[in-house]
């Protein structure tokens, strides 16, 4: 079972233990990750104006590239996620719009694309059973808080991600590498990232409200999908710790990191020396390092 693979930017840079131990986890459980052709940047956002018919030729060409390779194609980040099955469900429904990008762009659209998350696949094909069944390293009921954020399902009727009020894949994720998923109220919050650079202090305290919510909740440690997020909930705890001196840090993981970690990859993979919380403290005092 083979997906085409589009990695994005931020997972050639800032996030490759994202990338890196997705790769290796998805071949231990059966599917490989063939990285997209001469893929191109998907533009990061999905343009408010969808008459700015120049905004979607980045996303709708790496779209067409894929229909051009013939297979399905996965990505992992939530925002190239986000950007890219928007763009699709645009193609599919605006015959009109579709037109006027694939005759600028000089390239054939197929329809009934496949274009699942990495989550999706572990879910829908390869099956949580499957997953399970390959856990090499016990993880001993840690406790972990799944962060959804807002780029892997809204807008709802559109990413068609899950239960859109009460999403259950991360969960069903967690329980078969042999953590305990950890319910609270802000798991589908914004993390306020977009914010960071014109106003850092919104950032800063959407930062403190989840984290503190999944602290409060009993969570060990939080995971993610998402670059944006995973920087936000990470580095901004220095920024909390300096406002709120009582604040107890938590390490903020990839999904992979943590997959990687079940099914015994090598720590050069998992890679956790990019956490700026460093997780591996934790993890040894928790006996699973």
């Amino acid at each position: 079972m083979d997906y085409l693979y589009f990695p994005g930017c931020t997972l050639y840079t800032k996030a490759r233990n994202l990338d890196t131990a997705a790769r290796e986890s998805a071949r231990i459980v059966g599917f490989e990750l063939q990285e997209l052709p001469d893929w191109t940047c998907c533009g990061a956002t999905f343009p408010l104006a969808t008459d700015n018919i120049m905004a979607l030729l980045p996303p709708s060409r790496i779209l067409a590239n894929a229909m051009k390779e013939g297979g399905r194609l996965t990505t992992i980040c939530s925002v190239c996620f986000n950007v890219l099955r928007r763009t699709l469900n645009l193609l599919e429904k605006d015959p009109e719009k579709r037109e006027k990008i694939f005759d600028f762009i000089e390239m054939e659209y197929r329809d009934g694309f496949h274009l699942p998350h990495y989550l999706e696949i572990l879910r829908d094909e390869v099956g949580f059973e499957a997953v399970k069944a390959k856990v090499k390293r016990d993880l001993k009921g840690l406790r972990v808080a799944p962060f959804y954020g807002c780029m892997l399902l809204r807008p709802f009727d559109e990413m068609r991600f899950d239960d859109k009020e009460r999403p259950t894949i991360f969960e069903g994720f967690l329980s078969s590498i042999g953590c305990e998923p950890v319910d609270f109220p802000y798991k589908i919050e914004c993390c306020g990232s977009f914010q960071s650079v014109g106003a850092p202090d919104v950032a800063t305290e959407c930062g403190y409200a989840i984290l503190s919510s999944a602290i409060k909740n009993g969570a060990e440690a939080m995971t993610t999908t998402c670059p944006l997020c995973q920087y936000n909930l990470d580095t901004k705890q220095r920024e909390i710790k300096e406002k709120y001196p009582d604040f107890p840090t938590l390490p903020v993981l990839y999904f992979s990191q943590l997959m990687g970690l079940a099914l015994d990859l090598p720590l050069e993979i998992l890679d956790f020396e990019r956490n700026d919380v460093d997780p591996r403290p934790f993890l040894q005092g928790r006996g699973l390092l």
